[in-house]
């Protein structure tokens, strides 16, 4: 058994709060360096680079890259055979409340969501999601999610006989209907089956997939593919404005479900797709 000290959490995650706003991953980066190579609006084409520079100051100026330092949403897989020396929850909340303070990161949770001047002032609590894995390691994803792409999201209880077809409608459908609110280009995260929270919850996680990386399934695989088309069709383009690059990738998760049912989470995260991993 390997024991791990909460304060080691709690620095980890507030190093990964400061670093997932300051700098974009390398994939990230490199599909929108893609994606302006591509694109042939002249617009858009202005508009990723734009998106670029923006991701390049905040970097090298260790500055948040988007006012909207967003819900600290994290991802934590707890070896079997470590042992924590107190409360993993209260550790990376502390973790964050340092991360958003140190970094001068907007704070953006309400504690009642009815009353909206109830800012808890520090963007506690996180969002933590627990899984058990094998090993003694500790690994831990920060996964800042701002509100706008959070508000374009969606969970369809949909009738089964809509099948594949009526999967690719809803998500056109939506994404039609957000238009730049979202600020695309968009990683679009969809989440098949189970039901309706862990749909939600696949949807979340297949945001993690390095952009553009194919499922590992060959039909899921192709499902991304005619998805990514399909929603590019639609002609939002970058920020809305136009073009070729409504979305950078979709990634799609898939999980069993009741025969009754066919849940569809689509989780929609804008060009600033921030996360950052570390293992302790």
């Amino acid at each position: 058994m390997r024991e791990i000290a909460c304060s080691q959490i709690t620095g980890a995650v507030a190093d990964l709060c400061r670093a997932a706003n300051f700098g974009l991953p390398q994939d990230v980066s490199d599909a929108l360096r893609r994606a302006k190579e591509r694109e042939t609006h002249p617009l858009a084409v202005d508009t990723l680079d734009k998106l670029l520079l923006n991701a390049r100051i905040a970097e090298e100026e260790q500055i948040a890259m988007c006012q909207d330092c967003g819900i600290a949403v994290v991802f934590v897989d707890l070896g079997r055979e470590v042992h924590l020396d107190g409360d993993l929850y209260a550790a990376v909340d502390e973790g964050v409340r340092r991360g958003y303070a140190d970094g001068y990161l907007r704070k953006s949770m309400v504690r009642d969501p009815l009353r909206r001047h109830t800012n808890t002032g520090d963007n506690t609590p996180a969002i933590v999601h627990l899984r058990l894995v094998e090993g003694d390691r500790l690994a831990l994803t920060v996964a800042p999610k701002g509100g706008g792409s959070e508000n374009m999201s969606a969970v369809w209880m949909m009738v089964p006989a809509e099948g594949r077809d009526g999967l690719v409608s809803r998500v056109v459908q939506k994404i039609t209907e957000a238009g730049g609110k979202p600020c695309p280009p968009l990683v679009l995260g969809i989440g098949l089956g189970g039901n309706l929270e862990k749909a939600a919850l696949l949807a979340k996680e297949a945001l993690l997939r390095p952009v553009g990386e194919p499922s590992p399934e060959p039909d899921l695989a192709e499902l991304e593919k005619d998805l990514l088309e399909a929603v590019n069709a639609t002609g939002v383009g970058p920020m809305g404005l136009g073009g070729m690059t409504t979305a950078l990738a979709v990634h799609v998760l898939r999980h069993p479900c009741h025969i009754a049912s066919l849940p569809v989470a689509m989780n929609v995260q804008c060009h600033a797709s921030r996360h950052k991993t570390v293992v302790l």
